[in-house]
């Protein structure tokens, strides 16, 4: 093996990327309830595609999610969430 390829340090390439610690929003706010019947509410979750964002980029609990998750799926066929997003079809 050569100097070279034991150096293991990071290449500078200008950029940072320090994440923050992502809390669960119902965690910390206790008055923050979920509920299938507030969709602007529940639109923060769900991407514009119409899919239910991760875990790790809402921050949320696994408690949570998975409350989230069931409040999406029932505003969805309450009609008060689209399955889809729009779409310029």
């Amino acid at each position: 093996m050569t100097e070279e390829t034991t150096n293991i340090e990071p290449q500078e390439s200008g950029r940072r990327f320090y994440p923050q610690p992502r809390v669960c929003l119902f965690c910390t706010d206790r008055n923050a309830t979920i509920d299938h019947k507030r969709p602007e509410q529940l639109r923060r979750f769900v991407t514009e595609d119409g899919k239910i964002r991760p875990r790790r980029q809402t921050g949320t609990c696994a408690k949570h999610q998975r409350e989230l998750a069931r409040a999406i799926k029932r505003a969805r066929h309450l009609a008060l969430l689209q399955f889809v997003g729009d779409t310029l079809d």
